[in-house]
């Protein structure tokens, strides 16, 4: 495999032009949102290829310019080189350019947070986490899980009709994770929060993400006091107890970070892994539950319908060029981690090998998700599925596959309903 960043004086590839001097974004760089992007993201990331290679220039909400890594060696490279390719924001280039309301600032605006750490600094930080989730026993998740879904389960098993995606999909990673975060998972108070932080990531037109992100962070403020006035065997109780010493603003930022990333990556990991039981005649035999189907496919999704399917991101320390491109000292690298799964390069022939699980659903690199979060994300997601297809196993989707729309998100890859039928079941 040949590294793919190049020395600073060598040409592009054939076929692919630099972008003008001092302007990150080729004249025709698409904008990465829109109706194309949300229903058939593949044949975007297919046409930027064509056009670009592995590093393709793009226009984030608003005009923002940046670079898409589509390559699986290049995302792979990124991700493994802060030396080249850093997580503190404060380096981009474009931020005088940025309106204070601009909808992706909240995530992406500098915070004291393990997000936008890096070295010592964030080895402290994510060692505080991976410590805490350690303390997770499986087992008591995988049931904790299994009784947040035959609850759910409960409230629409004897009416023979369900939309799965925010009656369960979304319920059940969110009351598990706050639970675990040491919120109540049934008051209203940990539904908004969870609302606020869906909308950070993934506004509708009409929704105020900067507004939703400070309410998420008030109410995780009042959690972090709560848990130094009365700690509990949480995982916020944990944090802030740990050694290392966080103080009270860090934390709430990591627990906003932890919160985010494992509830709503989970939701749409069920939900695809549902639409995929429920679509595809591969399974159509198997759809009763079985361990090794349901196994499958999860892994199958994300590899195919990546439930975070771009990353933002990186940003460039020094002048650099990656994938024939000429990478400019702050640019903004968006990592195309669905792009890269579905990479010809490492699949040819169009052959997506599911069966294995060197994916880049859960990153790459010291900022990859921490360990054992992707194992508890699949308990909650195994345990979630599971549950559905043995408590309605002849459940089938309410209208015709091509009826399913996704969400208008850049980053999230996730349906926006999942209606279903069944046999009505007798409490």
């Amino acid at each position: 495999m040949t590294d793919p960043e190049e020395p600073e004086g060598s040409a592009p590839a054939a076929g692919q032009p630099s972008p003008p001097p001092g302007c990150p974004a080729h004249t025709r760089a698409p904008l990465l949102s829109g109706l194309d992007h949300q229903q058939t993201p593949t044949q975007l990331y297919r046409a930027l290829r064509a056009e670009h290679g592995s590093i393709a220039p793009v226009v984030l909400d608003g005009g923002i310019p940046a670079w898409l890594v589509l390559g699986y060696t290049e995302v792979t490279y990124v991700t493994s080189h802060d030396e080249l390719f850093a997580r503190d924001s404060r380096r981009w280039n474009q931020w005088e350019t940025i309106p204070e309301d601009w909808p992706m600032k909240p995530f992406l605006a500098h915070q004291p947070s393990v997000l936008f750490a890096e070295g010592a600094e964030h080895q402290r930080r994510a060692g505080v986490i991976t410590e805490a989730l350690e303390t997770v026993d499986q087992f008591e998740l995988a049931q904790l899980c299994r009784e947040l879904a035959e609850g759910l389960i409960d409230t629409f098993a004897g009416s023979g009709r369900a939309e799965l995606m925010d009656t369960y999909a979304h319920a059940l990673p969110m009351r598990a994770v706050v639970q675990l975060c040491g919120m109540s998972p049934d008051s209203q108070d940990t539904e908004d929060l969870v609302r606020d932080l869906r909308i950070s990531l993934d506004a509708a037109e009409s929704d105020d993400p900067v507004a939703a992100y400070l309410r998420a962070q008030e109410r995780i403020e009042r959690l972090v006091k709560d848990k130094r006035n009365a700690p509990g065997p949480d995982l916020a109780s944990r944090i802030l107890a740990h050694p290392a010493g966080l103080t009270d603003e860090e934390t709430v930022q990591d627990l906003i970070t932890l919160i985010a990333a494992a509830q709503q990556p989970t939701t749409n990991w069920i939900c695809n892994t549902l639409r995929l039981l429920l679509t595809d005649d591969r399974f159509a035999l198997n759809v009763s539950g079985g361990r090794l189907s349901v196994g499958q496919a999860l892994n199958e999704v994300l590899w195919l319908d990546t439930p975070m399917q771009n990353y933002i991101g990186r940003w460039a320390v020094r002048d650099t060029r990656l994938g024939g491109q000429h990478i400019r000292a702050g640019d903004c690298l968006v990592l195309g981690l669905a792009a890269a799964n579905t990479d010809p390069q490492i699949w040819p022939e169009g052959h997506i090998g599911a069966e294995n699980s060197a994916h880049l659903s859960f990153g790459n690199g010291e900022h990859r998700c921490p360990y054992p979060g992707p194992l508890l994300a699949d308990v909650i997601a195994r345990t979630a599925v599971e549950t559905l297809l043995e408590r309605l196993p002849d459940v089938v989707l309410a209208v015709e596959p091509y009826e399913l729309t996704w969400r208008p998100s850049i980053l999230m890859r996730g349906l926006t309903s999942l209606p279903v039928m069944f046999t009505p079941v007798v409490q």
